[in-house]
C-alpha cells in the first residue's frame, strides 16, 4: 500500500508554492485514460517567483539538486491545484528531467536525483521512482530545472 502522499507532505513538513499560471498555450496536466501528464514546471519559490540560474555557473551542483527538489513541490502544488488529491495517483511513470547548465556539464542525473527524492518520499520507495532521462540544455526565463512527468492513476 503506497502511503498518503498527502499527510507525507505533512509529516515531511514541506511547504508548497503557490501552483504556476501557463504561460503559453499549453494546459498545465491532462488525464488521459488511467495517466496524468504534466507539462514542464520550473522551481517556483512559495513567494511565487522562479528561481534563477544556469548550474555550472550561477549555481554548483548541490544548489541545482535543490531547484530540482523546488521543481518537484511545484509539480505536485500544480497536481493539487488542478486535479485534486494527489493518493489518485498510484505511481511515477516517467521523468523527463531538464538542466540549464554550461557546456561540458555532466551531472545531469545527480541534479534530477532532487526531484526524484523528493517523490520517493512523497509517494514511497518503489511507486514514487519510475523511468526518467536527465539532459542539459538552455531553459526558457533562465530558470535552472525544468521536469515534466507522467503518472499512472487508480
Amino acid at each position: 500500500m503506497n502511503p498518503d502522499p498527502d499527510l507525507r507532505i505533512t509529516e515531511l513538513g514541506l511547504i508548497l508554492p503557490p501552483a504556476p499560471r501557463p504561460v503559453g498555450l499549453y494546459k498545465p496536466l491532462l488525464v488521459i485514460d488511467k495517466f496524468l501528464f504534466i507539462s514542464g514546471q520550473g522551481p517556483v519559490k512559495t513567494d511565487g517567483t522562479l528561481m534563477n540560474g544556469r548550474v555550472g555557473a550561477d549555481l554548483d551542483t548541490e544548489e541545482g539538486k535543490i531547484a530540482a527538489r523546488q521543481v518537484g513541490l511545484t509539480m505536485l502544488s500544480t497536481i493539487k491545484t488542478h486535479f485534486g488529491e494527489l493518493k489518485k495517483i498510484k505511481r511515477v511513470v516517467k521523468v523527463l528531467g531538464m538542466v540549464n547548465c554550461v557546456p561540458g556539464f555532466e551531472k545531469q542525473p545527480f541534479v534530477i536525483n532532487g526531484f526524484s527524492e523528493l517523490m520517493a518520499e512523497v509517494f514511497g520507495e518503489d511507486n514514487g521512482v519510475g523511468v526518467r532521462s536527465a539532459v542539459g540544455m538552455i531553459l526558457p526565463a533562465n530558470i535552472p530545472v525544468e521536469v515534466e512527468a507522467m503518472f499512472e492513476l487508480y
